[in-house]
């Protein structure tokens, strides 16, 4: 009878800690991807806007107008900015997380493997009994064919 691997609650745990990582890791992705997105969209709502401006500009503004298309501007490169920076913190903590991930799943690796590894010497030492229980039973029918 084979004998049970030793960690084998080592490898279990390892395994439950990769996929912990694994959803948290595509949790940090998906949250990279959303604050990219809002980036986006701002840049996006900031070109259209300043097309707006020089278009109304050409046509001609009052002091007033002016005043409040660059306000408005302002405020916009002021988000542009933060989500800017959000998108840098997003990216940073998914790069920790991939790191993390990695080193959990180099874990499960080393356990799995000494468990491949276990397991071939179990097989092997069962095979050798097999074959020794074999020759044993060849030998002792033998000797009584030899015996008759």
């Amino acid at each position: 009878m084979a004998r049970e691997f030793r960690l084998q609650s080592l490898l279990d745990l390892s395994q439950m800690r990769l996929e912990d990582a694994t959803r948290q890791l595509g949790t940090l992705i998906a949250s990279q991807e959303q604050a990219a997105d809002r980036l986006a969209v701002l840049i996006q709502y900031r070109d259209e806007y300043q097309t707006r401006f020089i278009e109304a500009a050409r046509g001609g503004l009052g002091r007033d107008a002016w005043q409040n298309y660059g306000a408005f501007i302002d405020r916009l490169d002021a988000a542009i900015a933060q989500a800017r920076e959000l998108v840098a913190a997003s990216e940073r903590r998914t790069a920790a997380g991939q790191q993390e991930w990695l080193a959990k799943r180099g874990k499960v690796k080393a356990f799995n493997t000494l468990a491949e590894r276990h397991q071939a010497r179990e097989q092997y030492t069962e095979q050798r009994q097999e074959q020794k229980a074999l020759d044993e039973h060849t030998s002792q029918r033998f000797k009584k064919e030899e015996t008759s």
